[in-house]
């Protein structure tokens, strides 16, 4: 049987806002990949984000990502976590 663990987590990235405008998107991925990271009890190596995570925060272009996202973190029993958007 598959061990998986399953957390639906609310991300604040109200600190991409502190960087310069033409690195905000990046620095919102980052904060995502640090917040899944502290959360899960994983290295920040073993977080895999999916490609409806990434849309999401680029969707306002690269000055204007959202000030917080809400993702579902799936870990697996070799450690690895996957996120992506939730589906409602």
């Amino acid at each position: 049987m598959v061990d998986m663990e399953e957390r639906i987590i609310n991300i604040p990235l109200r600190k991409a806002k502190k960087s310069p405008t033409s690195k905000r998107a990046a620095r919102a991925m980052k904060l995502v990949r640090e917040h899944v990271a502290n959360n899960m009890d994983v290295p920040k190596e073993d977080v895999w984000i999916d490609s409806s995570t990434n849309e999401e925060i680029w969707s306002r272009g690269i000055k204007k990502p959202p000030l917080k996202i809400k993702v579902k973190a799936i870990k697996f029993e070799d450690g690895i976590v996957e996120v992506s958007i939730p589906r409602e």
